[in-house]
């Protein structure tokens, strides 16, 4: 076959259509020419995918099917990625169980399970023999394949048994929209000797008409005969508290709160002692909570502090007398701990219990009966530090590593000296400990397998740093064998998202290795945007100084080829979400460094989202992106960065965009508009793909093997780009 020939069989990427439409804001017109691709009624397409244009789905479709064709080629190469990652998948698996009274609950994976079945079983039966398997007196409580049944879509909100033991409430989403429909259950009659009240039903039995349009958590009030639960209005945004009598038709619920404000989220909640329920307002600067005796279910709620711009605050209760409050009030940027009575919690009663420390930032803490605890973060790394309530003596559990991730799981119980906690690196598999916190002994109750087999001395995990110009240091945690030469030759998948204050985790993934042992180094650009310096970390990356984080990523970048790890144009930019919004300012702004990128559900169209107080999150983003709409400046700050304002007609790395037409979250025309733009504009023949989900959201595919065909088909596209598959 000649050339011509061959060229003419290639794949041809879809070409949208060009339809301008112009917006005049600040003396600035903006032509937007694939705004038809945001359908006019993408509320009803995001509740359900066959509602999407038709037009619109032609083109997605289009897009789908390239993706595909260019793909092809790695039809065996993905198969090979897929069976690697599931051979280090513990498929018969299941957690510590976790004890709650005379039970323990848990949950567990059998043989080619996608989904999680909800267990318990007598609290004598803790412990486990063969990993994965039923413990003696097993009660299978919800069997998530089973649910999952028949449905195209299946994923789980929250799962939560009754304080009585004798019901379980839980929620699904069946579109990936995360508008979850609530059911409550009867526990099999065991219950009953747990102590549970009269009227549980026939194991299995419905006991509440279904609830739809929620947020997907539901509280138990005390008497286990009263829901508490949150719906989302027209936009999407939840902002609504119900209370609900067991067994009564939604249509008879009690308005408990209703948040006026849509630039604010409405949580729920309930502190660890379970005595009370909790319900927050909050943005990404500012919150507020009131309280709920859960003995006393229709009270009114009272307000702990009623709002101030900027300020902070989450509540946990000691014993019933005081109300311990995490929070930056007073200027304590990495937040302390004050104290107040529960009959008089408002701000001026507040008092200082664990001071604020600049560059200790704590991020959480549990109040036990006997002892309270604390997740800080120092230097990017965190630590729990535990206080013995009686004589304020206290003391820290950290690690040595270079580099690791650590979190707490407080459990259901009050009264208890054991925390368990849960410790991984980038090279040792997740750690489930039961820690005793009087002893100071610790009990490692449970180790990650890796079936095909795992060895942590084959792998190199360092803490490099990258200055910036502006004098800051950023950290960079780096995985690689020990066999990768580091000369420059190595292809590297780069890190990062740098948003909202979330911190990047170093964390094991068993995923990662079948890229780490084709010879990638992968690093995580720990970006300002973030928290792992403390909260100035995050200031210096949001709203007038977002732009520190897109220089920060691009400094690592630089930093990772002087060290020889890697080299120009070997560099796979890799984000999501707020993330892919990160890829995309980087690719517009050196695309030289990079020579493949991954967009994953990106927020992209930053500029036309932020205006359009519509969408779901914009007014609670505001705080997060600046309001282009009424502030100039944020405008012209936005537009200065956002990647699809900024496509340039230059030549850019291959690209592979991810998006989901159920998504809330980032809307599936700002990765569909911004390939379409990029396709028009740019100069090489590099791949441009587009793959959207028609019928899942910004989780995408649910189900845990479901979900590696995705990771296999990313990791195809990245060893085609930059390595030699093998």
């Amino acid at each position: 076959m000649n050339q011509t020939a061959a060229d003419n069989a290639a794949p041809q990427p879809p070409v949208a259509a060009r339809r301008p439409s112009k917006t005049t804001i600040h003396g600035v017109t903006l032509v937007d020419d694939y705004a038809w691709l945001r359908d006019a009624n993408w509320r009803e397409a995001m509740l359900d995918p066959t509602k999407l244009g038709a037009d619109i789905r032609a083109h997605l479709e289009a897009e789908n099917a390239y993706t595909e064709a260019m793909m092809a080629d790695t039809a065996e190469l993905q198969t090979t990625l897929v069976a690697e990652m599931r051979a280090r998948m513990a498929e018969a698996d299941a957690s510590v169980p976790t004890a709650d009274g005379d039970w323990v609950y848990y949950v567990r994976f059998r043989e080619g399970g996608q989904h999680p079945i909800f267990c318990r079983a007598p609290r004598a039966a803790d412990g486990r023999a063969e990993p994965g398997e039923p413990l003696p007196g097993e009660r299978i409580l919800l069997d998530g394949d089973a649910e999952a049944e028949g449905r195209e879509y299946f994923a789980l909100g929250g799962v939560d048994h009754s304080p009585d033991h004798a019901r379980l409430a839980f929620a699904v989403d069946e579109r990936g929209s995360e508008a979850y429909t609530i059911h409550v259950r009867a526990l099999d009659d065991a219950a009953d000797d747990a102590g549970a009240t009269g009227g549980a039903g026939d194991p299995g039995a419905e006991l509440q008409p279904p609830i739809g349009n929620t947020t997907g958590n539901v509280v138990w009030a005390a008497d286990s005969a009263t829901l508490f639960y949150t719906t989302l209005d027209d936009n999407h945004r939840p902002c609504r508290v119900w209370r609900l009598a067991l067994g009564e038709t939604p249509d008879n619920a009690v308005l408990v709160y209703e948040e006026p404000d849509p630039g604010f989220f409405v949580g729920l909640g309930e502190t660890q002692s379970a005595r009370y329920i909790l319900i927050d307002a909050h943005d990404h600067a500012t919150s507020e909570t009131r309280f709920i005796p859960a003995d006393d279910p229709t009270a009114e709620p009272r307000l702990i502090a009623a709002r101030v711009t900027g300020r902070e605050y989450g509540v946990d209760d000691d014993n019933g007398t005081h109300f311990v409050i995490l929070t930056n009030a007073g200027g304590a940027e990495d937040f302390c701990l004050m104290r107040a009575p529960i009959e008089t919690p408002d701000y001026d009663h507040w008092q200082p219990l664990v001071p604020h420390v600049p560059g200790r930032l704590i991020l959480d803490h549990v109040e036990l009966a006997g002892h309270r605890v604390r997740m800080e973060r120092a230097d990017a790394l965190p630590r729990i530090v535990i206080t013995d309530k009686a004589s304020g003596e206290e003391h820290a559990i950290a690690f040595d590593d270079e580099a690791y991730a650590l979190g707490m799981a407080a459990g259901y119980e009050y009264d208890t000296s054991t925390l368990r906690f849960l410790y991984s690196a980038p090279h040792v598999p997740d750690e489930t400990f039961d820690y005793d916190m009087t002893t100071r002994e610790r009990v490692l109750r449970k180790q990650r397998r890796v079936p095909s087999g795992f060895d942590p001395a084959q792998y190199v995990v360092r803490r490099l740093t990258a200055e910036t110009a502006d004098g800051e240091r950023v950290p960079i945690t780096i995985t690689h064998h020990r066999d990768t030469p580091i000369d420059g030759s190595a292809p590297c998948l780069l890190h990062g998202y740098g948003a909202y204050g979330i911190s990047e985790a170093a964390a094991f993934s068993a995923a990662r290795f079948s890229l780490v042992d084709r010879g990638f180094v992968h690093a995580i650009a720990h970006v300002r945007g973030g928290k792992e310096r403390g909260y100035r970390w995050y200031a210096e990356g949001k709203l007038e100084k977002k732009p520190n984080t897109f220089a920060d990523f691009i400094r690592v970048a630089e930093h990772l080829c002087k060290t020889n790890h890697t080299a120009p144009g070997r560099i796979a930019a890799f984000g999501g979400s707020a993330g892919g919004m990160l890829v995309g300012a980087v690719v517009n702004k050196r695309p030289d460094l990079f020579g493949a990128a991954i967009a994953d559900v990106p927020f992209v169209d930053v500029l036309n989202t932020m205006m359009d107080d519509s969408l779901p999150l914009t007014p609670p983003e505001w705080p997060e992106w600046g309001n282009p709409r009424d502030d100039a400046q944020a405008f012209e700050t936005i537009r200065s960065y956002c990647p699809y304002q900024n496509v340039a007609a230059q030549d850019y790395p291959a690209m592979l965009v991810i998006a989901g037409v159920s998504d809330p979250r980032v809307t599936y025309w700002e990765p569909a508009k911004w390939v379409a733009k990029l396709r028009a504009t740019k100069t090489d023949d590099n791949p441009l793909l587009l793959k959207t989900h028609m019928a899942a959201g910004h989780g995408g595919v649910p189900g845990r093997f479901a979900a590696l065909e995705e990771t296999g088909l990313i990791f195809a596209f990245l060893l085609k780009q930059l390595a030699n598959p093998i």
